[in-house]
């Protein structure tokens, strides 16, 4: 019986040890599944799309306003090119009323015919007496982009340009500026005129020796001492005053080029740049010069100089002069 009374380990013991490594292992085996269970639980929240707020991005109020402000801004200038007239710029500009409403708002610009614009001029594309932009918003301003001609632009036919004077309608007379013209010598209601009331003594080349150039370069007009001599017609004094065998002497210039001469003169009325009139007294005749007595000698000739005579008689004639 000694057998029997041999104790063995309890039981329970091996049952603690069991536990323990069961526990042990169990403690093991317990983590994973809390892990995963941990990991489905945190999985649960970031699945519901709901629970997280979506904000919808906002563009700033200030983009979209900076193109209306820049389509407000002060009216263009143009500058005119060769070629260019406002009915030419208005139409290409699509400005709203036209060339009428341009040449309103450039009229001081322009001046009274819109037909006379000049390369360089400066017009506004957009009101009456507005400025210019200065030369530092000119550069701060972006380049406009290149126009790009659609196919159908191309495939248009392109208008014929004209001269301003077609483009434009001719404006009312009123408006029109007179254009500068050269004061004219004033005229007289009778026109040409004698130089006195005598009649004539020696006649238009008359041959002789007494006479340099061998023959009478003009006519002597009977003329008493202190006889009025009159301008044949109007023209400004070329000269006056002594000139050799002449003795007192005026040239007059007249509107076709000629020119009147009245020599051997007692007295003068008119002097060098003066404007006369057909019919003035300018002067009283004499017997000054080469003279054998009071007479009036008369030419008219193509220059102020001796040597370019004509017939004074057909040329008085010509202009209506009664003689």
């Amino acid at each position: 019986m000694p057998a029997k009374g041999k104790h063995r380990r309890p039981k329970s013991l091996s049952l603690s040890r069991g536990f323990a490594v069961a526990g042990t292992g169990g403690a093991a085996l317990a983590l994973p599944l809390i892990g995963a269970a941990g990991a489905h639980a945190a999985g649960v929240p970031a699945a519901a799309p709901a629970v997280t707020p979506v904000v919808a991005p906002q563009a700033p109020l200030a983009l979209p306003s900076a193109p209306a402000v820049a389509a407000h801004a002060a009216p263009s200038v143009y500058t005119v090119v060769p070629g260019d007239y406002l009915s030419k710029i208005a139409a290409e500009r699509h400005l709203a009323g036209g060339w009428e409403q341009l040449y309103a708002d450039n009229r001081e610009a322009v001046g009274g015919n819109p037909s006379l614009i000049h390369p360089g001029l400066k017009l506004h594309l957009g009101g009456p007496g507005e400025p210019a932009p200065s030369e530092a918003e000119a550069e701060a301003a972006p380049a406009p982009a290149p126009e790009v001609e659609t196919d159908a632009q191309q495939a248009a036919p392109k208008p014929v340009r004209k001269h301003a004077e077609q483009a434009a309608p001719a404006q009312p007379e009123a408006a029109a500026e007179p254009e500068a013209q050269a004061p004219a010598a004033p005229q007289s209601a009778a026109g040409f005129v004698a130089p006195v009331g005598g009649g004539i003594s020696t006649q238009y080349k008359v041959a002789g020796a007494m006479w340099s150039s061998g023959y009478h370069t003009g006519v002597d007009f009977i003329a008493a001492m202190g006889t009025t001599v009159k301008a044949v017609g109007a023209g400004t004094v070329v000269s006056a005053g002594w000139s050799g065998s002449y003795g007192n002497e005026i040239v007059i210039r007249h509107a076709d080029g000629k020119y009147s001469q009245y020599a051997h003169l007692s007295q003068l009325s008119v002097s060098s740049g003066q404007s006369v009139t057909a019919g003035q007294a300018i002067g009283l005749s004499g017997s000054t010069g080469n003279s054998t007595g009071p007479h009036l000698h008369f030419e008219i000739r193509t220059t102020p100089s001796y040597g370019s005579d004509m017939d004074p008689i057909a040329y008085l004639r010509a202009k209506g002069a009664s003689l």
